[in-house]
């Protein structure tokens, strides 16, 4: 049996169609609040440390990568992220955060024997991939195993809200025109960025 192949701008428009009504409040409201995607892509963190910081880099990278278009490293969606976390996010859920990066660390470590950082290329997005299925499968607990979740929610918010992302990826049209409201999808072409 064949299967048929998604490219990315295909898995990321089913992924928008799918987040378009899920997004968590901290996220719909730290972008409408002005917290924005800025082009500094070499950033110092000053909530994360060191270690942190160059994992949601590289966790939000295997989400989305460079292709044809920008991969979120090169928009800046982990200072984004720094930023949510530390501006948005309550006390609680700041915690909960860091706490899911730890046990994602710590995991990586029982499952390969290093922390996710050292893994090796094929190795981690076979880990990610892994830990996001399992999230989904235990979405209805609200704990430190939904951290994947959160980095998955935040790097696609932060690319959709970035000048590549509403440019590149999405579609954009600061005036859309007339309204068609019964026309097949393949005639409309990319979703709408605002």
């Amino acid at each position: 049996m064949k299967t048929k192949q998604i490219d990315r701008r295909e898995a990321l428009r089913k992924t928008l169609l799918i987040m378009g009504s899920t997004l968590s409040a901290p996220t719909i409201m730290g972008i409408l609040d002005g917290c924005s995607v800025s082009n500094e892509t070499d950033w110092t963190p000053d909530f994360f440390d060191k270690d942190q910081a160059i994992l949601i880099t590289e966790v939000s990278e295997i989400i989305i990568p460079a292709t044809d278009t920008p991969g979120t490293r090169d928009v800046g969606v982990p200072k984004f992220i720094e930023s949510m976390i530390r501006d948005v996010y309550s006390e609680d859920d700041r915690n909960m955060f860091i706490e899911g990066l730890t046990a994602f660390n710590t995991r990586a470590e029982k499952s390969y024997g290093k922390v996710f950082t050292e893994l090796n290329p094929g190795q981690k997005p076979e880990f990610v991939k892994k830990l996001n299925d399992d999230a989904i499968i235990n979405s209805d607990k609200h704990d430190k195993t939904l951290f994947i979740l959160t980095v998955k929610e935040l790097t696609v918010g932060g690319l959709c809200s970035s000048e590549a992302g509403t440019s590149q990826v999405l579609k954009y049209d600061k005036v859309p025109g007339a309204y068609h409201g019964c026309i097949p999808y393949e005639e409309a072409g990319k979703q709408w960025a605002t």
